[in-house]
């Protein structure tokens, strides 16, 4: 079966077309200190931890973990083995973080194995935390915001084999039995790789469950494990442990259930690179025609074809699709037509909606057609890109336009490889049901909306930066575009020092850390109190958006970095810094 290409749907109701810039604000953003009595539980790396693969992982890690089920509430493990919270009620009277959990940090340390602590609020009285010298601990936490006094419980310890860190995790009930899914992720070293840097990244999914009628006695249930090329940008799990989302550099498989190796899937057919195409196909600048050969004895009763504006998906009833997928431009589904030809095979003629370029490509991403290019349209093309090239590298260097100069690009119009995928896998079948070619959609960060709704992921799209909610009961909708920051996109690219990016829950602003000591804020548009007008347009500025920075007077590396509805918290070695951004 071929994976589902799947788009992202972009709700173009919510973007700004005449957005303009952010105007720089002088309004100061009042700054609070809370002194820690002990450094944070820094880990670096060690030389051999010199991959690109082991900065994003664990050099990038973010160390302050914001509670989303109790607003203005944040966890952080210290050099001691203490998980601290500092829950903020009134900005003048910060406590001292208070100690809720303490692990022996030198208990199974390997020299040069250790990872950084790793915490991750699965529910709103549970928690599951990584000592980062590979065993994993569930806590139960009791509810958090109103038994802030109690300390969690350790109710599971196993140590799991090499050093960790803990994604994300989800808990559930069901025929009264609790689990706790988390996702691990570790760097290998991959023998095989000899080409490569030699490490290989790993997902391990973890099913933990209590014992029927045995409330406190939990055991591992199941191990799924999936191995990569690439650190994920984006891993997270269905709240009900029905699948899992990973958007990446490079596509990951399951290769492991309970140390078992699954069987090798044949190829897809749609990575399948045939000498026979499945069909072929050609154009006009008004219509297009695919033609695909039938078996013998098809008639017309056995032809499925469906046809909307922008999707075609063209099969024999109970088989499988032989042309399936969004198309590369719409169509007038009413004006196209499909017959079956005198030599059994199907000719599907599509009406273009309008006048454009002609068409890359039939359905984005399908190799398994043949393009058909007549010599008009060979010659037209050849005509088109002659004033592109030359005999010399350089023909005529002092004409008005020269060639385009790659390094005059500035680094935020760079895009990276188009190989980056966005997947969400069943967690019954392990297989793919969704695949998102991101493309030049450049991933930008993680933000967590709603306790009860999977992480969102904001993505790149041009200029502006869209944030996209995982809905994983909408299997014709997946992903929901729920909130956009104009012109973000642009802005943090070119930030060279940033560390982190977030946004507030509500969406009404994004923020940004450099490495050490600012913070930049950028708030969606709001009405103003007196009357602008644009100089070159000569009309009157409804609404202006507004950047602030705000500079922490410390002078460590940003370690965490977390964002409320109301305040930012950022994590240093020595301080964490409340800034009070909304009220």
């Amino acid at each position: 079966m071929a994976y589902p290409n799947c788009s992202l749907k972009v709700n173009k109701q919510m973007l700004d077309p005449s957005f303009e810039s952010y105007r720089l604000s002088l309004d100061s953003i009042p700054c609070y200190t809370v002194q820690l009595d002990a450094a944070v539980a820094e880990v670096k790396l060690k030389d051999t931890q010199y991959t690109l693969d082991h900065m994003k992982a664990f050099g990038m890690y973010n160390y302050l973990h914001i509670d989303p089920w109790y607003e203005e509430s944040v966890y952080f493990v210290d050099c001691k083995g203490r998980v601290l919270n500092l829950t903020v009620t009134l900005d003048t009277a910060l406590g001292k973080p208070r100690e809720v959990f303490r692990m022996d940090l030198d208990a199974g340390s390997v020299e040069g194995e250790r990872l950084c602590a790793s915490l991750s609020l699965t529910s709103a009285t549970w928690a599951a935390l990584s000592d980062g010298a590979g065993t994993l601990i569930l806590l139960r936490t009791s509810k958090r915001g109103e038994s802030s006094h109690l300390k969690w419980e350790p109710v599971f310890s196993e140590s799991l084999g090499e050093p960790f860190t803990i994604l994300h995790s989800a808990c559930h009930v069901q025929a009264g039995v609790h689990a706790v899914e988390l996702l691990l992720l570790r760097l290998q070293k991959d023998p095989d790789d000899t080409r490569g840097s030699g490490f290989s990244t790993s997902l391990e999914w973890l099913t933990v469950t209590n014992s029927a009628g045995v409330e406190k006695k939990y055991e591992v249930r199941k191990r799924r494990l999936m191995k990569g090329k690439s650190v994920p940008h984006y891993a997270a799990l269905e709240p009900q442990g029905k699948g899992l989302m990973v958007a990446s550099e490079k596509p990951f498989v399951f290769e492991q259930v309970d140390g078992v190796p699954l069987e090798e899937s044949p190829v897809e057919p749609m990575e399948v690179d045939s000498s026979e195409p499945v069909y072929v196909w050609q154009q006009t600048a008004e219509d297009v025609t695919v033609c695909m050969r039938l078996p013998e004895g098809t008639g017309k009763g056995d032809v499925r074809f469906e046809l909307s504006a922008d999707r075609l998906c063209v099969g024999l009833r109970d088989g499988e699709p032989l042309l399936q997928g969004p198309l590369f431009a719409p169509v007038d589904a009413e004006a196209s037509t499909w017959t079956i030809g005198d030599d059994k095979s199907l000719e599907v003629t599509l009406q273009k909606s309008g006048e454009g370029p002609l068409w890359c490509e039939l359905v984005p991403g399908d190799r398994r057609g043949r393009y058909l290019m007549n010599e008009e349209q060979a010659a037209q093309v050849q005509q088109g890109l002659a004033h592109l090239t030359a005999e010399d590298p350089n023909a005529d260097p002092e004409k008005d336009k020269p060639p385009c100069n790659a390094q005059e690009l500035e680094d935020c119009d760079r895009f990276p490889e188009d190989s980056s995928t966005l997947m969400r896998f069943d967690g019954t079948t392990l297989k793919p049901t969704h695949v998102v070619n991101l493309g030049s959609n450049q991933y930008l960060f993680t933000a967590n909306t709603s306790p009860s709704e999977m992480p969102a992921l904001c993505l790149r799209h041009d200029v502006d930066a869209l944030l996209w909610q995982p809905r994983p009961d909408r299997p014709n909708d997946t992903w929901e575009h729920v909130a956009t920051f104009n012109a973000l996109g642009y802005v943090q690219a070119s930030k060279q020092d940033k560390k982190f990016a977030t946004c507030a829950p509500n969406f009404s602003y994004a923020a940004l850390a450099e490495c050490m000591r600012r913070v930049f804020i950028y708030r969606q548009p709001s009405p103003v109190d007196t009357v602008l007008f644009n100089r070159k347009q000569g009309r009157q500025v409804g609404q202006v958006a507004k950047q602030q920075v705000a500079s922490l007077e410390s002078s460590e590396p940003v370690l965490g970095f977390g964002a409320t509805n109301e305040r930012l918290f950022v994590l240093t070695s020595s301080n964490l810094f409340v800034l009070k951004v909304n009220n």
